[in-house]
């Protein structure tokens, strides 16, 4: 036989000596080997490593150059490599399932028989470890510098302690059963037991860290927690348990199968820390127990554990159960900005103990290291993933993406992350592969630097450290980007600390007003009334101490930010509705704390608009629109808006109601908010704020009406159409007023029609049949129960529903037939006026277009002028005199909506000349917006263009200013003098359109 040689051509010199010395040790096991062969009548193994190809004789120079375990393994079983290579174990690329089948074939003996017992079972689940392991090496040593394949190494050991878990708990379960039973929930007889009437339960095991994201390092202990579905007793065995310590005793066996050191090493190191109480606490616990334990006493590491858990063994239906049943805990339906400060305090700490224990070359803790990637990634699932769920993901490699994707972090810097995760991961893996030893130190041995260098594709070890240094130096970057402390960065003025002291130090009242009036406080006296009323209240007295903390912290810093407004008084007193309403909800004072930006953006917003800080101080959860001003400042538009609610709403389970009423309402709040800021930050134009406005309650439209239909037709089925058709869904929601007119304002109501065209006589198809009345008015009931429920959040929309065919008498969805004969023969005129409006938001897209033509038809109708203009002076009288000013205001104060001369004089006039003209200008009915109806008024030439022009700009004048007192909450009633020339104009061309006086 020719001697196994290495090819030592690929290795630098100073390895030469050690892979030289593993080939001998290899050679001398051959004889052995040889032995054995020679015994069981197979082929001498000494020949198998004779005929190796060059290739796989340069792999096997490559794995010992880079692992003393490997030599190791095949000194203790030279006949490992022939198996492997024979059964194609070392080259082809594996999934779980082959994993599965390898363990179940490794675990039968040459009969076909399983582990006769334990210390059978122990033996060959060692063995096959051992053989995977090999596996690992070799092809982690071939692909030197490739360090990507490192995910493929990392779920290839997890799919190990999968396979090796569940084998191991599968014979357990079996062979224990004759004498100690089977478990089953408390009550079940043993009848039912035996004839199967209830299943025995199973251990639910839970793989947390690593494990549970599916990237175990190459030699890694394996964290567990050990859980049962319910109390009760075994049936069955010899000996009867309660499930507590039936389970316990089972998990105890378990953990040895697979911890215990035998001749033939082990197969993972258990680490069952992480159950509650740790170490002090019961090896298993019931589901309840572990609910409630996380409930009342789980801590923010255990939140940061539980977002890898995984169950990996055992009842995977009870685990999944479990872990959604566990999930509020981990993610917070609000932002979470708690998880910062906590992980701040464990880096901290972590930080401590590098130093104390000189563990600067440990490149999983030290500066720059693996768990600082680990950090970014939670920081950002913990805050956000209550919400977007995208990111309740185990894996740092898929999880990262997610959060470049939601623009949490730029797209560069999850790159580089993921990047510098798994160089380390790679190095990581070449420390412990050497010995097969769980470590992220760096060798001081020169000759372990040289080996790891070569399995990590360096030339030297100088150059792996100039690289490492790199990659460190960015994680390390990126970590302070996203965990350092905001007070670290910005250090405040002298004056700045003076303010602070307002809250910190809380001086005497005298000292504390002028310091407030040196600041730009107009009323001192009342604003520090304010500050200390909240100082010396009962909401701040019972706080727990760490929302005290926080609320020390954010106070000072509040107090900065209201000085650079110019009503500093007004925008502390807003400011602090919110702070007042968050007390007990104390992430959100972190989150300001933590965002200065975002507590800027605040305090402007509240100190413009009363209307905005009440709507953050009601629904806090706004507060995250803060957080990103590059959208904040930019309103979606309808498409963005639609995409936007469509992947909210995907996260969201169809059968949650609630969850779904809330995710509507945060979508209106959330997008008027932006709208809002950007009218008030960024001066959006007036047309554009309604226009978005407008947009979103079309979009939210359109999913109620989606969410509506759907709910209806999984019940009854599909109603038919007029002509006898599949309706899908043969109904239109008509807007009028501000809706229709695409003039919606901060605090618009919906005026809704609800049209359908259902088939007279024929019912629904389902097996619970309706009538086309009954269904559609089931539909427009569902709509109206979306849009004003009253949840957490408010309501949606407040809706008016009058406009429809004969007012609150009337049915709450009418036929296209039956819409079309009132409006032909009972409308009044001012139902005609209310139509110029009218316009189809969302619905069948054939019935839209009849809609459509049967409008232009009504409204073209030619009609007795004589009588219309004394129709639209009676009903505009009599709004007048119900809803504009008091006689005795008349002269100092303006209605900007009701009086003489405002916005509803302007509707009238264009409602009097679309339904006086459109039969001969049939231009006037295209558009159900004033402004462009104006623009048709003048190129149609029914109005002259001075007075068109005159027209539009008082109308966009007073608009503004409804706007702007929406926000303010000053109401519709001004001074009058401003407005005296355009109320002028209007007057002048009301007179001559009407030709009559017009009261004043």
């Amino acid at each position: 036989m020719a001697l196994l040689q290495p090819d030592l051509s690929l290795l630098p010199s100073t390895l030469h000596a050690t892979v030289e010395q593993a080939f001998s040790r290899i050679r001398d096991a051959l004889s052995t080997a040889d032995l054995l062969a020679q015994t069981l009548g197979k082929p001498l193994v000494s020949e198998v490593y004779a005929a190796l190809d060059a290739e796989t004789l340069a792999g096997l120079t490559r794995l010992l150059a880079s692992s003393d375990y490997a030599a190791d393994v095949l000194v203790a079983d030279a006949a490992l490599l022939p198996r492997l290579l024979e059964q194609g174990w070392l080259d082809k690329k594996l999934q779980r399932e082959d994993y599965q089948q390898w363990c179940q074939a490794s675990l039968l003996d040459a009969a076909g028989q399983p582990p006769a017992d334990e210390a059978a079972l122990q033996r060959t689940l060692r063995r096959f470890r051992r053989a995977v392991m090999l596996r690992l090496l070799w092809r982690d040593a071939q692909q030197a510098g490739f360090y990507k394949q490192v995910w493929q190494t990392a779920a290839e050991v997890s799919w190990l302690a999968d396979v090796t878990v569940q084998a191991a708990l599968d014979w357990l379960e079996n062979h224990y059963a004759a004498a100690w039973g089977r478990p089953f929930p408390r009550g079940t007889t043993p009848a039912q037991a035996e004839q199967g009437e209830v299943s025995p339960l199973r251990l639910v095991v839970l793989g947390m860290g690593k494990l549970g994201a599916g990237e175990l390092n190459l030699s890694s202990d394996i964290d567990l927690i050990f859980a049962f579905a319910r109390q009760g007793e075994t049936l069955g065995g010899r000996r009867s348990f309660d499930n507590q310590e039936y389970f316990t005793r089972l998990g105890q066996k378990l953990i040895a199968a697979l911890d215990q050191v035998t001749a033939e090493g082990f197969v993972f190191r258990v680490d069952m820390r992480l159950r509650p109480y740790g170490d002090a606490g019961a090896l298993a616990l019931s589901f309840n127990a572990l609910q409630e334990y996380y409930q009342d006493q789980g801590r923010d590491w255990e939140r940061y554990a539980m977002i890898k858990a995984r169950v990996m063994a055992g009842d995977p239906v009870a685990g999944e159960q479990l872990l959604n049943d566990l999930r509020p805990f981990v993610y917070r339906r609000y932002l979470d900005f708690s998880a910062i400060e906590s992980l701040r305090a464990m880096k901290a700490m972590i930080n401590r103990e590098v130093r104390r224990r000189n563990l600067g070359d440990n490149i999983k803790l030290g500066s720059g290291g693996i768990r600082e990637v680990e950090f970014i990634t939670q920081v950002f699932q913990l805050i956000r993933g209550g919400r977007d769920t995208e990111l309740q993901e185990r894996s740092i490699r898929k999880v990262l993406p997610v959060i470049s994707g939601l623009g949490l972090m730029p797209q560069q810097a999850a790159d580089e992350l993921l990047d510098a995760y798994a160089f380390l991961r790679d190095l990581e893996h070449a420390l412990q592969g050497l010995e097969d030893r769980q470590t992220q130190i760096l060798p001081e041995d020169a000759l372990a630097r040289q080996r790891i260098a070569c399995r990590c594709g360096f030339a030297d070890w100088d150059a792996l450290m100039q690289r490492l240094q790199q990659v460190r130096e960015q994680v390390r970057r990126h970590f302070d980007a996203v965990i350092a402390d905001p007070e670290d960065e910005e250090q405040p003025t002298e004056s700045e600390d003076d303010l602070g002291c307002l809250w910190s130090d809380q001086p005497d009242a005298e000292l504390s007003i002028e310091l407030l009036q040196q600041a730009g406080f107009r009323q001192p006296q009342q604003s520090w009334n304010l500050l200390h009323a909240l100082q010396q209240g009962r909401a701040v007295a019972s706080m727990q101490q760490v929302g005290r903390e926080r609320l020390d912290q954010l106070m000072p810093l509040l107090l900065r930010a209201v000085t650079e407004t110019p009503d500093p008084d007004a925008a502390l007193e807003r400011t602090l509705w919110l702070v007042e309403a968050v007390l007990r909800r104390t992430a959100y004072l972190l989150l300001l704390t933590e965002n200065p930006e975002a507590l800027k953006q605040l305090v402007q917003m509240c100190a413009v608009s009363p209307w905005l800080a009440e709507q953050l101080a009601r629904m806090p959860i706004l507060l995250d629109e803060l957080l990103s001003p590059e959208t904040l400042y930019s309103p979606a538009d309808k498409t963005r808006l639609q995409d936007e609610l469509r992947q909210h709403l995907a996260r969201i389970p169809e059968d949650d109601m609630e969850a779904l009423m809330e995710a509507l309402r945060y979508f209106r709040h959330a997008n008027v908010l932006r709208v809002a800021a950007s009218d008030i930050v960024a001066r959006r134009h007036l047309m554009k704020v309604s226009d978005y406005l407008t947009f979103i309650a079309e979009v939210l439209l359109e999913q109620v009406l989606h969410q509506a239909w759907r709910d209806l037709i999984r019940r009854y089925g599909h109603p038919l159409r007029s002509d006898g058709e599949r309706a899908d869904p043969a109904f239109i929601v008509v807007g009028y007023g501000k809706m229709g007119g695409i003039e919606l304002g901060y605090g618009s109501d919906l005026d809704l029609v609800f049209v359908h065209d259902g088939h007279p006589t024929q019912g629904s198809d389902g097996e619970k049949s309706l009538d086309s009345i009954t269904f559609y008015s089931r539909l427009g009931q569902r709509m109206i129960h979306f849009l004003t429920a009253t949840t957490p959040s408010g309501q949606l929309y407040e809706v008016d529903m009058r406009l429809r065919p004969s007012g609150n008498a009337g049915l709450l969805v009418s036929s296209l037939k039956a819409f079309a004969d009132y409006q032909q023969q009972q409308a009044w005129t001012w139902e005609h006026q209310a139509l110029v409006r009218a316009r189809v938001i969302c619905g069948d897209a054939e019935l839209v277009e009849r809609f459509n033509q049967l409008r232009c038809a009504i409204l073209a109708q030619p009609r007795d002028l004589t009588k219309l203009r004394q129709d639209v002076i009676d009903m505009r009288l009599k709004m007048r005199e119900n809803l504009g000013s008091k006689p005795q205001e008349a002269d100092s104060r303006f209605h900007l909506k009701q009086d003489a001369g405002g916005i509803v004089d302007i509707e009238f006039i264009v409602q009097y000349c679309v339904l006086a003209f459109s039969h001969a200008q049939p231009a006037l009915l295209e558009y159900t917006d004033n402004m462009r109806i104006l623009d048709a008024l003048a190129a149609t030439q029914v109005l002259p263009e001075d007075e068109v022009r005159a027209l539009q700009e008082a109308y966009l004048a007073y608009r503004q200013a409804t706007h702007h007192a929406s926000l303010e909450k000053t109401g519709n009633s001004v001074e009058s003098a401003p407005w005296q020339a355009h109320r002028d104009a209007v007057t002048r061309i009301w007179n001559r359109l009407f030709d009559t006086p017009q009261a004043s």
